[in-house]
């Protein structure tokens, strides 16, 4: 099946040349970059055909990251067997959907990891992935949230990254979400390839422990975790 070619989204400081290809395409052969200038650190990801263009996180961003990594990291060291770890800020390739995700953190096996290290892979493809993490961010455009119910309905009328996990169906998408109005962390579960959406979910307030279900038994620390300000 080939892929349709979609329109173009991004910031208005980012400047994309004439593409010869879709999106997608370009950056499955690594050429992506060749067509974009963005400022330095941004990510660069394809959202529903899109190209979607964010700004660099910030310190406070990557607070909940250094927890959850923490968290996985003391149960591998409170049990040598404990199969799941965490890797930051890698590529993830949608294999199906034609999306190129960064997500904030992946949880996936040691083995999977090492293996492509050592067969220097630029990024791992979703159904590598046990658990998606993003978290939202001040300026961020809302891609990491799910879409409202009217928006469910308008398939690739607006970038989700909510809807492209589950479509690709990896089986856990933690999100927290930073924003004063809701400081809560959820955790998304059971995803449904058909309708792009996930039939379960459990949250945390900010403040409360977060306790990953089986297969990670992992229990999170969020007692400093802090909305941004408005």
């Amino acid at each position: 099946m080939r892929e349709r070619p979609r329109n173009v989204s991004i910031q208005p400081e980012v400047h994309v040349s004439d593409l010869p290809d879709t999106p997608y395409n370009l950056w499955v052969r690594g050429e992506l970059d060749e067509y974009i200038d963005a400022p330095e650190g941004s990510r660069v990801e394809i959202i529903e055909g899109e190209i979607v263009v964010s700004p660099a996180p910030t310190l406070a961003h990557g607070t909940p990251i250094r927890y959850i990594t923490r968290a996985f990291e003391r149960a591998k060291f409170d049990d040598p067997d404990f199969p799941w770890e965490a890797q930051q800020m890698t590529e993830l390739n949608l294999v199906g959907v034609w999306q190129a995700f960064i997500p904030d953190l992946v949880i996936t096996t040691g083995e999977i990891l090492q293996a492509a290290s050592d067969a220097d892979l630029p990024r791992l493809v979703s159904d590598e992935i046990e658990m998606a993490v993003e978290v939202t961010s001040k300026n961020g455009k809302g891609d990491d949230l799910p879409p409202k119910r009217s928006e469910r309905r308008k398939q690739g009328k607006k970038p989700n990254k909510w809807t492209g996990y589950a479509r690709t169906e990896i089986p856990y998408y933690l999100l927290v979400d930073r924003s004063p109005k809701v400081a809560r962390t959820t955790l998304y579960s059971i995803p449904d390839q058909g309708t792009g959406a996930y039939l379960h979910q459990e949250s945390w307030e900010f403040g409360e422990t977060i306790h990953l279900p089986d297969p990670f038994g992992v229990e999170i620390d969020t007692a400093h975790w802090k909305p941004w300000k408005d």
